[in-house]
């Protein structure tokens, strides 16, 4: 099937490949299916809604950017999202990127939870922990200096 993007222009995509958010994205709640296309060259993914071409995240591991980042999933959230085993689970955030790319931010507090096996995503709002909505990232000469 082909879907219009924000980013990519007309893309080809696999059916199969297309993750249901049921309950939508906080902000987006009718935009229910999304699918994930790599930014070349980059880390960086865009979650694009198959529905609003523009109703588009940039999107990353957050592992990547914060190696100390971690969090438990809330009882509710594996419910939800069928997680049997922690190989089916994909873990994304949101960045609000700025000019210039070094004052990008990253929302730790609502990650982008993926059940890569039933193709099934929610974001979750972790509760009582330091993470915030806008985490300044670290560019990678900033990460060799600390």
């Amino acid at each position: 099937m082909n879907i219009l993007t924000k980013y990519h222009g007309e893309q080809e995509i696999n059916r199969e490949d297309i993750i249901s958010f049921p309950s939508g994205i906080p902000g987006f709640l009718e935009e229910k299916e999304f699918y994930i296309l790599p930014l070349e060259g980059t880390d960086l993914f865009v979650l694009q809604s198959v529905k609003t071409t523009e109703v588009a995240f940039i999107v990353t591991d957050p592992f990547v950017l914060f190696p100390q980042y971690g969090f438990d999933l809330p009882e509710e959230a594996l419910g939800k999202l069928e997680i049997q085993s922690d190989k089916d689970v994909a873990t994304f955030t949101i960045l609000t990127v700025r000019e210039p790319f070094q004052d990008t931010t990253a929302n730790l507090q609502a990650p982008l939870i993926i059940n890569q096996t039933k193709k099934l995503g929610k974001q979750v709002i972790l509760s009582q922990t330091p993470y915030q909505t806008k985490h300044k990232i670290l560019t990678p000469s900033e990460k060799g200096e600390r």
